[in-house]
């Protein structure tokens, strides 16, 4: 039981953590020390932990045997107004997230494809859905600075400032309807879970 529970936790918190410091790296790089001054930058978990995308929602997704799991962390503090190319750099920043949880996932493939083991199995699944996840265009996924992020226009603006409601849609998404479908009687009724499964399929060639 505990191994299962530490092959599968500690790959979701590598997956988070290394993904809100990429966040916070490439903004240095690019002009903005506000996640290095809050001490965002470290490997540290405790630093990153957020209890309910970290600890609850990775419980939940386990508890009911969702054929994914991922979660997040908190978000690192990116003030976009100092970068120094705001169009360029809000896409890069945005996107490094995602480029390192494709680099774990790739590396975790070459050492399963060595050693096959269930650690590796979970940190290559939990990555992919971390990046399926967050390439979606929903504020305050990367996906919507990514699409958005380069547009100056007052649209794009308050479109990625909604990360409130975006949040709720989200979590709507992942827990809200399935749950409510499921005791309606329509189990098949699960956009995101369905999304997941065609764009695994499409990664894993299944």
């Amino acid at each position: 039981m505990l191994t299962e529970v530490l092959d599968t936790f500690i790959p979701v918190l590598m997956a988070v953590v290394l993904h809100e410091v990429a966040h916070g790296y490439a903004a240095l790089k690019l002009g903005d020390d506000t996640a290095y001054r809050c001490g965002r930058l470290s490997l540290n978990p405790i630093q990153h932990i957020d209890m309910f995308g970290t600890v609850i929602l990775p419980l939940i997704l386990w508890q009911l045997h969702s054929p994914f799991l991922f979660g997040w962390a908190k978000p690192v503090p990116v003030n976009f107004g100092r970068l120094r190319n705001i169009r360029r750099d809000t896409v890069i920043v945005a996107s490094a997230g995602v480029v390192v949880n494709a680099i774990l996932a790739i590396l975790a493939v070459l050492i399963f494809k060595i050693m096959p083991n269930t650690f590796c199995a979970n940190l290559i699944m939990i990555n992919l859905a971390l990046i399926f996840l967050n390439i979606l265009p929903f504020p305050p996924l990367d996906g919507s600075k990514m699409l958005f992020g380069w547009i100056n226009r007052g649209w794009a603006r308050r479109y990625m400032a909604a990360e409130r409601e975006g949040m709720i849609a989200v979590l709507i998404l992942i827990v809200g309807l399935p749950v409510v479908a499921k005791v309606l009687g329509f189990s098949e009724f699960d956009p995101l879970g369905q999304y997941m499964e065609t764009m695994f399929n499409l990664v894993l060639g299944e």
